[in-house]
């Protein structure tokens, strides 16, 4: 069987620069086997049978129109195609948008520049586009190919070749770490982010909530501040040209911390007691303060309580809060007492048989929770910060010490003497 002779019917672009290096496509029949390609008597640069219809070829250097002809066993192609040398200038490219992508490919970047109006070819590299649209005289679109660091891209017109313009394959970024991994619901916070190829990093996001801001600082780190959010568990995705990374339920929003109690509410300008807390969301508790100053110990109990043991402080009241990583909760109040201190007691003295009443007079009386007639507890009333009345419980005949107990402490003791009945 006799194989027939190639034809040629077509050939794109038509044109191209002196200096070769056009990429061709040849258009025909009975392309198999061919041997040579031929722009009038020099041989192509080189040639690519892509099929039995379909041929790429590179322009050899050369002027004027030739004939384009292809070459197999069965003979030499006959057809009057031609293809002229030195039609426009070059063309020229200014920028790339995007300038880089995933190595996968199938990013559509936007080249700008001149004389791109014939483009016939894009290639990144080596490697012609995916595919690639001319809008303009100055503007193309094109897809990038799969690809591996970077590469120059050009664009092909019968002028010639372009200048080259940096394309980056990127790797797909990989987060490894969120550091604080909890905040408030409020967001506003600063967290680090660490992985892998966040160099190019374009978007952060907290559950599907943009980062309020974020800041590349090396190709392992990212800084974010996080956006608002509800409370609970999100994940952190990190976007680059190469791709996303995701850490699941990898970032918490805390609520803000409540208090509704604190007892008991005064204690002594030493300090030392303890006091209990009441509200919710305690469980996360980091600090304990009494207005600036830190509790001098704490215990969660649970996320509704938490015991601290008071500094010591000034006299007065002081706001109390609790700060968890949901931040800090309202202030309940607080007050530092002094001691109280008995300057008088009257009368002195009384029955052994007690029932009567006797007047206190001092200062920081008005917190009083306590009258000790000895060790034996009295009945009494705070009429002012420098008075409290009591009545005398019974007791045996002779001299007892009268103290005063409030959250300040125990004052120092007042004389009181019980004398027995007169004889008969």
């Amino acid at each position: 069987m006799t194989s027939s002779a190639p034809t040629v019917s077509s050939v794109s672009p038509a044109t191209g620069s002196t200096a070769g290096g056009a990429s061709v496509t040849v258009l025909g029949t009975s392309f198999t086997g061919a041997t040579a390609v031929r722009f009038g008597a020099t041989p192509a640069t080189s040639f690519t049978v892509l099929s039995d219809t379909r041929i790429s070829a590179t322009s050899p250097p050369g002027t004027g129109t030739v004939q384009v002809t292809v070459t197999t066993p069965s003979g030499t192609s006959n057809e009057f195609v031609m293809f002229s040398y030195g039609l426009g200038p070059a063309p020229s490219l200014t920028a790339i948008t995007p300038n880089s992508g995933p190595a996968t490919g199938g990013t559509t970047v936007v080249l700008t520049g001149s004389g791109l109006a014939a483009a016939g070819a894009v290639r990144f590299g080596g490697v012609a586009a995916a595919s690639f649209t001319v809008v303009s005289d100055s503007r193309i679109t094109a897809v990038a190919p799969p690809g591996t660091g970077t590469v120059q891209v050009t664009v092909t017109t019968a002028g010639g070749s372009s200048n080259g313009l940096s394309y980056t394959y990127s790797g797909a970024p990989a987060l490894s770490a969120v550091s604080p991994d909890q905040g408030p619901t409020a967001g506003g916070n600063t967290v680090t982010l660490t992985g892998n190829g966040l160099t190019s990093t374009t978007a952060v996001t907290f559950g599907s909530t943009p980062a309020t801001s974020f800041t590349v600082v090396s190709p392992t780190t990212v800084t974010a501040v996080v956006p608002p959010g509800a409370p609970g568990a999100v994940p952190v995705t990190v976007t680059a040209p190469g791709g996303t990374s995701t850490l699941q339920s990898s970032y918490f929003y805390v609520s803000a911390p409540v208090l509704a109690a604190l007892a008991p509410a005064a204690g002594p300008l030493s300090g030392g007691n303890t006091v209990t807390l009441t509200g919710i969301h305690l469980v996360e508790a980091t600090a304990v303060r009494f207005a600036n100053a830190a509790a001098t110990s704490f215990t969660v109990v649970s996320d509704t309580l938490i015991t601290a043991v008071a500094p010591a402080g000034p006299a007065g009241p002081v706001d109390v809060t609790v700060s968890t990583a949901g931040g800090t909760s309202n202030a309940v109040s607080y007050a530092c007492v002094p001691a109280p201190a008995l300057t008088g007691i009257s009368p002195g003295q009384g029955p052994t048989s007690g029932g009567n009443t006797v007047t206190l007079t001092g200062t920081g009386l008005g917190p009083t929770t306590r009258v000790l007639f000895g060790t034996t507890p009295a009945t009494f009333t705070v009429v002012s910060g420098t008075h409290v009345v009591a009545e005398a419980p019974p007791g045996a005949v002779g001299p007892v010490n009268v103290t005063v107990v409030t959250p300040g402490g125990t004052s120092a003791p007042a004389g009181y003497t019980r004398v027995g009945a007169p004889a008969v």
